[in-house]
C-alpha cells in the first residue's frame, strides 16, 4: 500500500508531458492549414491580371461558337440555337447573391450553368448542393479565379484538381465544363490563355466562353454574369425578353453529353477532407483575425494604461510618504526575516547590506531551512549582535518565514530573500508607507544586479517595465497582487491576523498579499526602497524559477477567487487585480503560440509591409513605454537595445512557462520546489564585492 501511494505521489509531482505533444502536433497542423488557406485564398503563385495577347486564337475558334471542344487535338465549337439563351454565372457561390439568383431562376422555372470557384464551393457546400438539387448545371471557374495562362504549371494543375475535389466533396460530382477566368468571348482565350486552354482540353475539359456583346438574344447566345447584384438585375431583364423562347444550360443548348458525373467513394472522401480543411482554415483565419485584433487592442490599452497610471502614481507619491502633513515619520524598530536554504554564495552580502542600513534599528533573523552547505555558519561568523541565526529541518520557505515570525520582537516585519543586497536607506524608505493605518504591507523596488549578459539585460527590462511599472498601476487601482519575497514590509499584527505565511501555494508572497487584501488591508508600492537581486543566468534556471512563480500565482488566484464577488478593498482587489492577472498573465499568453503562427501567416500572405508595420508599430510603443519606465526608475535608457531581441526568445519562453503551468494546475500536478543555483553576484551592479563564492558543486 505504501509503495502504491509513493508511486502516486511521484506521478503527481512530475511535470505533465502530454500537453507538449499536443502542442507540437496542433501548431504544425494549424500552420499547414494556414499555408493552404493562404496559398489558395491569397493566390500566391497566381497571376491576378493577364498580359496582352501577342498571338491570336486559331481561326476556327475565333469564327466558331463559344463552346470549344479540343479533345483529340481537333477544334470543335458549338453555339446556342436561335431564340435560346444559356445563362451562365461565374465565381461564387456567393452567400448573399447566389441564393437570390436561385430564387429568381426557380420563380421562372429556368435552369442555368454555374461556374464555381473551388475555394468558395468548399466554403459554402450547402449552396453547391442547392444548385445541383434545383437542376442547374455546375462547371469549374478554377479554384481561386487565377489567370491560368500566367500561373505556374503547378498552380495551374492545382487550380483544376482542387476544384474537382471541392465539387466531389460538396455535391459528389466531377464536371468537364471549364470557363477560364478573365475570359469572355472565344477570341479572348489568346496568347498564354490559349496554351492553358489546350492543356485543359487535353485533360477532357470543354471550354465555355460567352457570345460577343453585340449578339442579340434572338440569335441565340451564352450570356456571362458574375454572381452579384448586377447579375440579378440583368437576369431579371433578360428573363422578360420576348425574343427568347428557351432558357437552358450550356450542354442542353449545345446538344452535348451531360457535364457532370458521379464520383466514387474515395474521390468523395478526399473532397470531403478538402472541404473540412478549407472550412477549418477559413474559420481559423477569420477567428484569429478577431482574436489578434482584440489582443492587439488590449495590448495597446495596457501599455497606455501603464503610462497613465504611472503618471498618476508619481503625482500621488506624497500620500503615503514622509513629509506629508498628516503622516508621521516611521522610526520604529524593524525585524528582518531572511529565510535561507543553501545560500552560502550570497548570504553574507545580504546580511551585511542590511546591517549597513541607515536610520533604522534592526533585528535580523536568518532562518537556515536545513541547508547542506555553510549558510548558517557564514551568518554566525558575521558576529553582529543584531543578527540571530535559527536552524531548522528543511520545511520550505513559508515554514521558515513563520519560524522567524514567531521570534520577531518588533511590530514591523520586513521579509527578504537571501540573495538580495539592499541600498543603505532601503529599509527606512520601505517602512514609511506603514504610517498610514490602512496600509498592511509595502512592496519594495527590486532591481537586477547581475545584468552584464544578455539574459540578465532581458530580466532587467522585465523587472523595470513588466514588474515595477505594473506595481505603480496596481497601487493606484488598489489591487497590488504581490509583495515580492525579495523586499517587502508588513505589520506584524496583519500577518498574524491572516495566520502567517501560508504553505498552500508555491508563490507564498502572492498568496500572502492576496490574503491581506481579503482581510481588509491595503498594499502599496515604495519605488525608492531599492534592493538588488540575483536573477537566473541560464535559460534552464530561468524556466524553473518562472515555472514555480507562474504555477504558484495560478494556485493563489484560484485560492482567493472569491475576492471577485466580495465588497470593500477585497472586492476591488478581486475584480481589478485577479481579472488583470487572469487576462494578461494567463489567457493572452496561452494564445501566444497560435498568434505567432498567425503573424507568420500574415507576413507571408497578407503582405510583409503590413505585417512589418504592425510589428514595428507595437515594438515602438513598447520601447516608448519601457523608456518611460527606465526614466522613472532612474535607469539608463541605453538598456533598450536588448528589448527587440527579447521578442524572439525571451517572450516565447515566458509564454511556454504559462502553458506548462496551466497544464500542470489543471492536471493536478504537484510541482516540486525549484531552487536556483546562486553565484552571489547580486551586488555587482552597485559596486559591492561578492562576499562569498562557493566552489562546492550543487
Amino acid at each position: 500500500m505504501r509503495g502504491r501511494a509513493k508511486r502516486r505521489r511521484h506521478a503527481q509531482s512530475r511535470a505533465p508531458r502530454g500537453h507538449w505533444l499536443l502542442l507540437s502536433l496542433l501548431l504544425p497542423l494549424a500552420f499547414v492549414a494556414l499555408l493552404f488557406e493562404g496559398w489558395t485564398t491569397h493566390e500566391v503563385d497566381a497571376a491576378k491580371t493577364r498580359k496582352d495577347c501577342t498571338q491570336p486564337v486559331p481561326r476556327a475558334v475565333e469564327k466558331g461558337g463559344p463552346v470549344v471542344d479540343l479533345r483529340g487535338g481537333t477544334v470543335r465549337t458549338a453555339a446556342m440555337p436561335a431564340r435560346t439563351v444559356a445563362l451562365t454565372y461565374d465565381g461564387g457561390p456567393d452567400p448573399v447573391w447566389t441564393p437570390r439568383l436561385l430564387d429568381l431562376l426557380r420563380k421562372h422555372h429556368v435552369h442555368a450553368t454555374f461556374f464555381l470557384y473551388g475555394a468558395k464551393a468548399a466554403q459554402h457546400p450547402d449552396l453547391v448542393r442547392r444548385i445541383r438539387d434545383e437542376g442547374h448545371e455546375i462547371g469549374s471557374n478554377t479554384y481561386t479565379g487565377a489567370v491560368m495562362g500566367e500561373a505556374s504549371p503547378l498552380r495551374a494543375r492545382m487550380e483544376l484538381s482542387l476544384t474537382q475535389k471541392a465539387l466531389a466533396g460538396t455535391a459528389g460530382i466531377h464536371t468537364r465544363l471549364l470557363r477560364l477566368p478573365q475570359t469572355t468571348a472565344s477570341d479572348t482565350m489568346c496568347g498564354p490563355e490559349w496554351k492553358a486552354a489546350k492543356k485543359a482540353g487535353a485533360e477532357g475539359y470543354t471550354l465555355v466562353a460567352a457570345d460577343r456583346w453585340y449578339r442579340k438574344p434572338a440569335q441565340g447566345l451564352i450570356r456571362q454574369f458574375s454572381q452579384n447584384g448586377t447579375a440579378y438585375e440583368e437576369t431579371e431583364r433578360l428573363l422578360a425578353n420576348r425574343n427568347v423562347d428557351t432558357f437552358t444550360t450550356v450542354t442542353a443548348g449545345a446538344k452535348l453529353p451531360p457535364a457532370e458525373k458521379q464520383v466514387d467513394g474515395t474521390e468523395q472522401a478526399l473532397g470531403t477532407a478538402l472541404v473540412w480543411v478549407k472550412v477549418a482554415g477559413y474559420t481559423f483565419v477569420h477567428g484569429m483575425t478577431w482574436v489578434l485584433g482584440i489582443a492587439g487592442a488590449l495590448g495597446v490599452l495596457r501599455l497606455a494604461s501603464l503610462v497613465v497610471f504611472a503618471r498618476t502614481h508619481v503625482r500621488r507619491l506624497t500620500r503615503f510618504r514622509p513629509g506629508s502633513p498628516w503622516l508621521r515619520e516611521i522610526t520604529d524598530p524593524v525585524t528582518v526575516l531572511v529565510p535561507a536554504f543553501n545560500e552560502e554564495a550570497g548570504i553574507e552580502s545580504t546580511v551585511r547590506s542590511l546591517l549597513a542600513s541607515t536610520d533604522v534599528q534592526l533585528q535580523i533573523i536568518v532562518i537556515d531551512d536545513g541547508s547542506t552547505d555553510d549558510t548558517a555558519d557564514i551568518a554566525v561568523r558575521i558576529g553582529d549582535p543584531r543578527v540571530e541565526v535559527i536552524r531548522q529541518y528543511n520545511a520550505g520557505k513559508a515554514a521558515a518565514l513563520n519560524t522567524g515570525l514567531a521570534h520577531a520582537r518588533y511590530d514591523i516585519v520586513v521579509m527578504v530573500d537571501a540573495d538580495t543586497v539592499f541600498e543603505p536607506d532601503a529599509v527606512y524608505r520601505l517602512i514609511q508607507p506603514l504610517a498610514h493605518p490602512a496600509v498592511g504591507a509595502v512592496s519594495g523596488n527590486t532591481k537586477v544586479g547581475n545584468r552584464s549578459r544578455l539574459l540578465g539585460q532581458w530580466q532587467h527590462l522585465e523587472y523595470v517595465f513588466g514588474f515595477n511599472l505594473d506595481r505603480r498601476m496596481f497601487e493606484v487601482l488598489e489591487c497590488m497582487p504581490t509583495v515580492p519575497g525579495a523586499i517587502g514590509a508588513f505589520r506584524r499584527d496583519a500577518l498574524m491576523g491572516v495566520g502567517g505565511v501560508s504553505e498552500d501555494t508555491l508563490a507564498e508572497d502572492t498568496d500572502l498579499t492576496m490574503a491581506l487584501w481579503q482581510a481588509g488591508w491595503r498594499v502599496v508600492y515604495e519605488e525608492s526602497a531599492i534592493a538588488w537581486t540575483e536573477v537566473p543566468t541560464s535559460l534552464r534556471q530561468l524556466w524553473r524559477q518562472r515555472y514555480r512563480w507562474c504555477y504558484g500565482t495560478i494556485q493563489a488566484m484560484w485560492k482567493h477567487r472569491r475576492a471577485v464577488i466580495e465588497v470593500g478593498p477585497s472586492g476591488r482587489f478581486g475584480r481589478r487585480g485577479l481579472s488583470y492577472l487572469a487576462l494578461f498573465q494567463v489567457a493572452l499568453p496561452l494564445l501566444a503560440p497560435v498568434v505567432d503562427v498567425f503573424a507568420l501567416y500574415a507576413a507571408l500572405f497578407r503582405g510583409p509591409v503590413l505585417a512589418a508595420t504592425v510589428w514595428f508599430g507595437f515594438l515602438g510603443l513598447q520601447l516608448a513605454c519601457c523608456a518611460y519606465a527606465l526614466k522613472l526608475d532612474r535607469e539608463p535608457v541605453k538598456s533598450l537595445w536588448a528589448m527587440p531581441l527579447q521578442l524572439f526568445v525571451y517572450r516565447q519562453l515566458m509564454y511556454l512557462v504559462v502553458i506548462q503551468s496551466v497544464a500542470a494546475f489543471l492536471l493536478g500536478t504537484r510541482l516540486k520546489w525549484q531552487r536556483m543555483q546562486r553565484s552571489g553576484t547580486a551586488a555587482q551592479q552597485i559596486g559591492q564585492p561578492v562576499a562569498y563564492q562557493s566552489l562546492t558543486p550543487r
